[in-house]
């Protein structure tokens, strides 16, 4: 049996061979003028004419005389058809010479443009140049499925399943839609910093890491909120920045520890307003990404050409199991979740048994709708509603079993700010490691004054899900534990 090893052992002999022959097996130079595509697309116009291509070998029949090799860009896919001549410019490879080429392989082939006998758009050509030199071969389609190797090998993924390179495609439509739509509303994208003394903006646990230089610790960020309000108290009115944030979770279909993600916050603007620009967007995103607004996401139908209907958080935790999120029965909520399958510490704040059963709503739930008025205790920066001092200006829109966003009237009372600060800090100190930190800058920089405003943030789960697939097949280089 044919081993990977015997097969790298021929290349290597190959290799050598084409550099006994003076031939370079890896210029820096390629002649390319034509992508395939434009052959594929425009060939009326390109019959006949003379064109340079350049791309991987996907396979090679040769029959004598005469061979064929198709080749691969980024574009397309077309024949290279060949036949016998005496007159190689040096360098090049012909018909006789192609047993020293393999597929995966990158090749440059000059010749005519043309249909062959079988009427198969083709580019006549009777010499090759190798471009590359490839020492391991590809697997067939069928052979790489596993989810394993195919996450730890993308770069072989992406050739032997081109959908997960058009996936990345899309992927990048999607951040591209996101920033085209904000610049049009008149925001400026600003990056902030991903090193943190004191990180905060979301419930999470962050990842430490080491400044030689000032000989301290520092967090990644778990979230871009706080920086960018800090723009907003510096003098900007519209704000956002796209780009990692790393969060030290778990792996599952929904979070990665890194991601990209997106936080936006207006001046002058509250969570009305937020709901009636962000439904736009995300809206606008889906359709510039997918060309639909329709989806079909596991169990659910989902269409988002509509207008979402607003839901209140209390509302939904009394209809679904009786339960009053201002005066939480412990015991009736612990004996939920059981009854359900989580497995949580019964000794754990009020705010998370709640935000576990909210959970269990969120799973069934298509949407889209939005979800408000959620509880102050699991909103430590959003504004208190002016109607109900228990609860808080934020919004969640949710979509097929997940809340695809998240936003508030920001809170911008120092007072209030530091206190709700103080709270969680000594859920931290009480062993909560995903309670928010204690950060007396942003105090500081709230008591010299922000504007009201609404912020918003969602990440690239949303592309995840209307994609159809989990985070780690939506990803370039997913995460994965490394082999011995």
């Amino acid at each position: 049996m044919t081993t990977l090893a015997d097969y790298r052992d021929e290349r290597l002999r190959k290799l050598e061979e084409i550099r006994a022959r003076g031939i370079d097996p890896y210029p820096a130079k390629s002649h390319r003028n034509t992508k395939i595509s434009t052959i594929l697309n425009h060939f009326d116009e390109k019959d006949g004419q003379e064109v340079v291509v350049a791309g991987r070998i996907m396979a090679i029949r040769s029959f004598g005389k005469l061979a064929f090799v198709k080749i691969r860009d980024y574009t397309g896919e077309v024949q290279i058809f060949m036949e016998k001549t005496d007159q190689v410019e040096d360098g090049h490879f012909s018909v006789k010479e192609l047993k020293l080429l393999d597929t995966g392989d990158f090749i440059e082939a000059a010749g005519r443009v043309g249909k062959s006998s079988t009427g198969e758009i083709s580019v006549f050509s009777n010499q090759v140049r190798l471009l590359t030199k490839s020492l391991r071969p590809l697997p067939g389609h069928d052979g790489f499925k596993n989810k394993e190797e195919r996450y730890r090998r993308r770069y072989v993924d992406m050739n032997v399943n081109p959908e997960v390179r058009e996936r990345l495609v899309r992927r990048s439509k999607f951040w591209q839609a996101t920033r085209n739509f904000m610049n049009s509303k008149g925001f400026i994208e600003v990056n902030t910093p991903v090193l943190e003394l004191t990180t905060g903006g979301a419930d999470a646990t962050p990842f430490t890491t080491y400044m030689d230089a000032l000989d301290i610790d520092y967090y990644l960020r778990i979230s871009q909120e706080l920086p960018l309000k800090r723009l907003l108290g510096g003098g900007f009115e519209k704000v956002y920045d796209i780009g990692p944030r790393f969060r030290n979770e778990g792996v599952d279909d929904e979070h990665l520890p890194e991601h990209i993600a997106f936080e936006s916050y207006a001046a002058y603007e509250n969570y009305e307003d937020g709901m009636v620009l962000y439904e736009e967007m995300i809206k606008y995103v889906a359709k510039e990404t997918w060309g639909t607004l329709q989806f079909h996401v596991g169990d659910f139908d989902i269409d988002l050409d509509c207008e979402w209907p607003r839901i209140k958080y209390a509302d939904l935790l009394m209809e679904k199991f009786g339960i009053d999120v201002f005066s939480l029965n412990r015991e009736k909520a612990l004996s939920i979740l059981k009854e359900n399958g989580v497995q949580i510490d019964p000794s754990v704040a009020d705010g998370r048994l709640i935000d576990n059963l909210w959970k269990l709503i969120r799973k069934t739930s298509a949407g889209p709708y939005w979800l408000i008025e959620e509880p102050l205790t699991l909103s430590p920066l959003a504004k208190i509603s002016p109607e109900n001092p228990l609860v808080t200006q934020r919004f969640h829109p949710v979509i097929a079993g997940t809340e695809m966003g998240n936003g508030y009237s920001e809170l911008n009372d120092p007072l209030d700010q530091l206190a709700r600060f103080k709270e969680q800090q000594a859920m931290r100190d009480a062993g909560d490691d995903e309670a928010q930190m204690l950060d007396m800058d942003f105090v500081e920089m709230l008591e010299y004054g922000m504007p009201p405003a609404c912020g918003w943030g969602n990440s690239e789960r949303n592309f995840w899900l209307l994609e159809g697939v989990s985070g780690r097949e939506a990803v370039p280089f997913p995460i994965i534990k490394p082999k011995e």
